[in-house]
């Protein structure tokens, strides 16, 4: 058997060789700082293109609700888009039906089509009537980074879709 005071002495030993020096944990904590600041400006654009496509399907589901109220309702749909606002309003002639759409921040509509000369930013309006011609809308939004994305109805199906995304 050893005597008490050499396992006191190999257990002191082990106790000082446990454990993290300052210098190794300096460089755990620089390695991840590296890491993080690497990868974040992958991670923010991939949540302004997120926002974007989010915003185009809102714009999407807003129009499809508007073209549905003329047809199922019978009742003629305004359709205003202001850019200068960055908002869609939706309403009937009764004003039974009043929707609006703000567009998120970092999220701005670009211009919307067919152009018309004058004011670019001015609020456009369009008339949907029941059971007539689905008017064409085309709205291209962009983002901070400079990132397009269009929403536009087609007027042979009446049926709004978002585009895909350009630079």
């Amino acid at each position: 058997m050893m005597p008490i005071s050499s396992v006191g002495a190999i257990s002191r030993k082990r106790s000082r060789r446990a454990g993290v020096t300052l210098i190794e944990m300096m460089i755990v904590v620089t390695i991840i700082a590296l890491v993080a600041g690497l990868t974040y400006p992958s991670i923010a654009a991939g949540f302004d293109s997120l926002r974007l496509r989010s915003a185009s399907n809102s714009i999407v589901s807003f129009l499809d609700t508007a073209l549905d109220r003329a047809d199922r309702r019978q009742q003629v749909v305004e359709i205003r888009i202001s850019p200068r606002e960055n908002a869609l309003i939706a309403r009937s002639a009764d004003l039974g039906f009043v929707r609006r759409l703000d567009i998120p921040d970092g999220i701005h509509i670009a211009a919307v089509t067919p152009a018309v000369e004058g004011e670019p930013d001015g609020p456009r309006r369009f008339l949907v009537y029941p059971g007539g011609a689905v008017p064409r809308i085309g709205i291209e939004l962009i983002n901070q980074e400079g990132r397009h994305r269009s929403v536009s109805i087609d007027p042979v199906t009446g049926v709004p879709a978002a585009g895909t995304e350009s630079q």
